[in-house]
């Protein structure tokens, strides 16, 4: 079972919204999270949710997955079998987790270290809630990597392989026969107009991490500087993903967030931005296995 090892007394504001955007507006995602967290039973098993969800096993399992790969719940086993269990601190902010979720705009005011209230001495620029559009993706949102639907997240297990090898069988899944090479001042590893999302084909920006490097991920590991993902975000794209074999630090995904917010009110559009950890990447090249395969 994964251990929470972040303070929730030093920065619970933070939890509270980080675990109020990972579930998003997804509304699957969001009736897994009110399943494993109802009632007093500590531990729930796939079928205990499914029966509480009403959702598909499978659909279950990647929602699942997702809250667990954020630390938002612990994945474990009960009689053999795939469970989930709380995590006290988010037990405890069940209630106001679930209000931010039914109204967002009570988030507005909700101070976190990214957002927080404005001193006397201190001076915030604030974007105004209407002035941007951004929404969370994973893999199994996308279009181009359709079938990843069918791999159960449960039943992989993260192999790595070289940085390269990946990136050119993501290439030939969406058919893009650019070329791109690695360089110190790179914005990105990979600029495409090739991935379809919602039926249509999206200019999407991609930085991928290596296996080289096997420390949990956190932004200042990103580029030599520690701006890898700002330079990520300078790239004209409406979609932004990073992909990464090991743990990723909430701090990412909040910096991501933080830059899709400001990309979007700049452009004036929805911006899309999300993460490819270790389990998606076992998933994809299980679902494209030839894609992956060296010549």
């Amino acid at each position: 079972m994964t251990t929470n090892v972040s303070d929730a007394r030093s920065n619970a504001n933070d939890q509270i919204s980080h675990a109020v955007a990972i579930i998003g507006r997804s509304k699957h995602r969001a009736a897994v999270f009110r399943a494993i967290y109802a009632g007093k039973q500590k531990l729930k098993t796939v079928d205990d949710i499914v029966g509480k969800a009403g959702l598909p096993r499978i659909r279950v399992l990647q929602e699942a997955q997702k809250l667990a790969g954020n630390e938002i719940v612990h994945q474990t086993k009960k009689d053999g079998q795939t469970a989930y269990q709380k995590d006290r601190f988010y037990a405890a902010q069940k209630g106001k987790i679930l209000s931010f979720i039914e109204n967002p705009r009570k988030l507005e005011n909700f101070p976190t270290k990214i957002r927080p209230r404005v001193g006397s001495k201190t001076q915030i620029i604030r974007l105004k809630p209407h002035s941007f559009q951004i929404s969370q993706l994973t893999v199994d949102d996308l279009d181009s990597f359709s079938k990843i639907s069918s791999i159960d997240p449960s039943l992989v297990r993260p192999n790595p392989m070289p940085e390269k090898q990946f990136k050119d069988g993501v290439m030939r899944i969406i058919g893009e026969r650019g070329k791109f090479q690695d360089w110190g001042g790179e914005r990105n590893d990979l600029c495409t107009t090739r991935i379809r999302y919602q039926n249509r084909r999206r200019q999407t920006a991609i930085a991928f991490k290596g296996k080289g490097l096997k420390k949990k991920l956190t932004p200042a590991l990103m580029g030599k500087n520690g701006d890898q993902i700002q330079k990520l975000f300078h790239t004209p794209a409406e979609i932004f993903l990073l992909q990464y074999w090991f743990q990723i630090d909430d701090s990412v995904l909040e910096e991501m967030q933080t830059h899709a917010k400001v990309r979007s009110a700049a452009d004036g559009k929805r911006i899309y931005y999300g993460l490819i950890d270790g389990q998606d990447s076992a998933r994809l090249i299980q679902a494209y296995p030839k894609q992956f395969r060296t010549k």
